[in-house]
């Protein structure tokens, strides 16, 4: 059973940046030069990461998603997959990715024990990818959801984020795809975190509206019974449609509520929400030779510090120093 957190939600699910490197720099992310990187020594060693995820399964959190920045830069990742994959508890083990290296990594990957990737895209027109992305293919993309579908890596879900006067004119032929066998997109609102902060301010779609859009076209949406992830997508149908249309509102209509997460960034630092700067070191006494009870006792005090909601709509927004490829998404 999970530990709960002082407001009776279970902590069940463990985001691990692995990296805060990124072979992108899309724009509510990361400036065009990207931002200073982790020292290679700061970063937490594959072993580190693989006994820092088995101390949390042991604690409930068996559902565990491996971002970055972009998780396939690193060196070597497929092995850190194999390590925790073999972890006894670990009911789900997923990865979120921008695809760029996915046609590369599908295969060896599910070999590997990874078991559904999510896949960030945000628009299906090739100029405007390169223009959001500023370095990045969609066809490169499209070509790794393919082979990731054809390695088992199931369901690939769609990452979205709706930026206005970027991408907002393509939410219906990209709710459109659903129509179709394998696809799922889930509609994302920006978050202001880092570079976002900007876009967040002056181009935030907010879910309603978005829904609004789809059910102008399409008429009511069906409500999706049933489990599709620990996440905080809320999920529906168009009409006739084999996949799902997914819907996350960090902003509008948090979901702190039903928060079931803890985050670890690359350095080995514990964040008990995402939108907040408030961290624990776990870095420093896991290499300090800390037992399992110890990093044990960190892993229940996050669970403790988890704050009630945060307070993104809140003019001005109040401050997260920590940008996005640090965090990860």
């Amino acid at each position: 059973m999970p530990y709960v957190d002082s407001f009776a939600r279970p902590i069940e699910y463990l985001r691990v940046s692995v990296t805060d490197r990124c072979n992108l720099r899309c724009r509510y992310c990361m400036p065009e030069e990207g931002v200073p990187p982790i020292t290679h020594e700061a970063v937490l060693r594959y072993e580190e990461i693989t006994r820092l995820v088995r101390i949390a399964v042991t604690m409930g959190l068996s559902h565990v998603r491996l971002t970055g920045g972009e998780p396939l830069v690193r060196r070597d990742i497929v092995d850190l997959v194999k390590q925790l994959a073999a972890l006894p508890g670990l009911d789900d083990l997923s990865m979120t990715t921008n695809g760029m290296l996915l046609e590369r990594y599908a295969r060896p990957l599910a070999q590997a024990g990874l078991q559904r990737i999510n896949l960030s895209l945000d628009t299906l027109r090739p100029e405007r990818f390169h223009a959001i992305t500023r370095l990045g293919d969609v066809e490169q993309v499209l070509r790794g959801r393919e082979a990731a579908l054809a390695a088992g890596l199931r369901p690939v879900k769609v990452n979205t984020v709706v930026i206005r006067g970027m991408n907002d004119d393509e939410i219906v032929d990209l709710a459109r795809l659903t129509l179709l066998p394998d696809w799922h997109v889930r509609f994302i609102e920006v978050m202001p975190l880092g570079a976002g902060a900007e876009w967040s301010a002056r181009s935030s779609v907010p879910i309603a509206e978005i829904r609004a859009r789809l059910e102008a076209v399409w008429g009511p949406l069906t409500a999706v019974r049933g489990e599709l992830g620990v996440g905080p997508a809320r999920y529906y149908q168009l009409p006739g449609a084999a996949g799902t249309v997914g819907f996350i509102s960090p902003v509008s209509d948090h979901f702190c509520h039903l928060c079931n997460r803890l985050r670890l960034t690359s350095d080995g630092r514990l964040l008990p929400c995402l939108m907040s700067d408030h961290a624990i070191d776990l870095r420093t006494p896991l290499r300090a030779g800390a037992d399992d009870a110890e990093l044990q006792a960190i892993f229940r005090q996050a669970m403790l510090e988890k704050p009630r909601e945060h307070h993104l709509a809140q003019r001005p927004l109040p401050e997260c120093a920590l940008p996005m490829s640090t965090v990860g998404g």
